[in-house]
């Protein structure tokens, strides 16, 4: 078997990879289950220095790494180069605060001496996707590598490259072999993976379908798990929001990386009141985003990564509007070699058309008019996603009232959801479980142990 890299702007075979065989995989497995001994009696103070290094080799390589992932995935090359930087910066953020998060917490109790250890679990597989094939990665490892866990990398099959890319940067900070590895696999090893008595828990970033394979191999091994899945966030615009600058961030956070990100905004429920206004503004701010080559530093707007994706998407688009919805600007594919699809809006969504309850990973936003707030929140918490959400409002009080009613992980007061890594990360509902970033994800993947001492 192989796995052949395109280039979706172009539509060009870049490269094709080989695949590991089942003996591969398995020595593989042997040589992280024995380097994982000495790499957590490593002293904390060693693993921190190493993912300095780390961070310094992202940045001396931040140019030839971002064209591979604008080369593999289409992402905007200005784009890729802000994802290595925030690479680097959540490299440094756990060499940095990693002893804090990781020292023993004294507890009082009958004892003498209470504390909580906080000891890494071991070998962690990590079944990570395409759509930011460096950061996806880097937010599991520096955590996951600072804690003295051994990490694994099952990606995407698309970016193979930009896979064993992230492999090297560890070699080249010297980080111990077998400390980090790439796994050239295919989806359909990754359950003897999660099942081989070598591992020791598992994390992913992708599908709803996705996150149920690999949840349930996790649970028929008793094997720790965290998914961050697909999301359909709600961006709440309230008629007392500052429009231009709802606007302007409404169109950043739908289509940064051609909207194929879960955290995008997805559902824009406007209030009646203002929705015409919202929808005619936003519709001539879309229509300035001209697709391009990638690699050129004007170009707005990126192709999708795959064209399968892409004729996905249209799939749900036609048969939104043949459900009634509107087609404000855009929903067609472009006319080009590449996998590009017009920057869209789909207005007067309603329940039961595919775009209100499918998630859309894919530079197309949906508004959705809401009668006012309390029907806001309704139609926000109507959907099984629940990753992030924002609301959009001039009284930040009543901002605030309304991210907390959200049914999501994080909610965001006039901003765009992001991930930042002072921050916990993580969904609820079909958007998944458990968190990353802060001190929250570090200790997912450690043995929070109980030590009593009389």
């Amino acid at each position: 078997m192989s796995m052949r890299t395109i280039n979706p702007a172009t539509g060009e075979t870049i490269k094709i990879y080989d695949t590991w065989d089942a003996g591969r995989l398995s020595r593989t497995l042997t040589s992280c289950s024995e380097a994982r001994l000495s790499w957590q009696s490593t002293s904390i103070a060693e693993r921190c220095d190493l993912m300095r290094k780390a961070a310094t080799v992202l940045r001396e390589n931040q140019e030839n790494l971002a064209t591979l992932i604008t080369q593999e995935m289409g992402k905007l090359v200005r784009d890729a180069r802000t994802e290595v930087e925030k690479c680097a910066s959540v490299c440094e953020f756990y060499a940095d605060m990693g002893p804090a998060f990781l020292a023993d917490e004294l507890l009082e109790s009958d004892a003498s001496r209470s504390l909580v250890a906080y000891q890494p679990l071991g070998v962690v597989l990590a079944v990570m996707p395409w759509n930011f094939p460096l950061w996806q990665v880097f937010r599991f490892a520096a955590p996951g590598l600072v804690a003295g866990n051994v990490g694994i990398l099952k990606h995407a099959s698309n970016v193979p490259g930009c896979a064993l890319a992230i492999e090297d940067v560890f070699k080249q900070a010297g980080f111990p072999d077998n400390v980090f590895r790439t796994l050239m696999i295919p989806s359909s090893m990754v359950a003897s993976v999660i099942e081989d008595e070598r591992v020791h828990a598992v994390t992913l970033t992708g599908s709803e379908p996705a996150g149920i394979a690999v949840a349930g191999a996790a649970g028929k091994s008793l094997k720790k798990s965290v998914l961050e899945l697909g999301g359909s966030d709600a961006f709440i615009v309230l008629e007392d929001a500052d429009m231009a600058h709802t606007v302007q961030q409404a169109v950043a956070s739908r289509y940064l990386n051609s909207g194929q990100s879960c955290i995008a905004a997805k559902r824009f429920i406007v209030l009646d009141s203002i929705a015409d206004e919202f929808v005619g503004s936003f519709r001539d701010a879309v229509a300035e985003l001209k697709p391009g080559d990638p690699m050129d530093e004007d170009t707005m707007l990126a192709p999708m990564a795959r064209h399968d994706l892409r004729d996905e998407l249209h799939g749900q688009v036609l048969d939104t509007i043949k459900a009634g919805a509107t087609a404000v600007v855009g929903c067609n594919p472009e006319d080009h070699p590449g996998a590009f699809y017009e920057a869209s809006i789909l207005d007067n969504v309603k329940p039961g058309m595919r775009a209100y309850d499918e998630e859309l990973f894919g530079p197309v936003a949906i508004v959705i008019r809401a009668q006012n707030e309390t029907d806001a929140i309704h139609i926000a918490n109507g959907s099984r996603f629940g990753l992030g959400g924002s609301v959009w409002t001039e009284d930040i009080k009543r901002g605030e009232n309304v991210a907390r009613q959200l049914e999501c992980g994080c909610a965001f007061v006039n901003g765009m959801v992001k991930s930042d890594p002072r921050l916990p990360f993580g969904g609820v509902k079909a958007s998944g479980y458990g968190r990353e970033l802060s001190s929250h994800g570090m200790r997912e993947f450690v043995n929070t142990k109980t030590i009593w001492i009389r």
